[in-house]
């Protein structure tokens, strides 16, 4: 019994952290999608796929389709901004 409850939150975990990755990535405003706005993320892995895997989830948590980085710097304290789009 123990090892399906572990099975079914595996699952739901996996389930959720793909939910949170909704809103894709683009290189520009994408045509006949309207800007609602802007999020904000940093990080201290330095990691530059962490940072996307943030903003992409706090676009999503906005209700966003897509998103555009349009500023990220840092060495080992990574941060960047995005507009969003629905």
């Amino acid at each position: 019994m123990k090892t399906l409850n572990k099975a079914f939150a595996v699952i739901a975990l996996t389930t959720a952290s793909f939910a949170t990755f909704a809103a894709t990535e683009v290189s520009s405003a994408p045509q006949g999608a309207q800007s609602i706005g802007e999020v904000s993320a940093s990080t201290n892995s330095g990691d530059l796929s962490t940072l996307q895997g943030k903003l992409a989830a706090k676009a999503a948590q906005e209700g966003a389709s897509s998103y555009r980085i349009v500023a990220a710097g840092g060495e080992n304290h990574l941060y960047g901004t995005a507009e969003i789009y629905k």
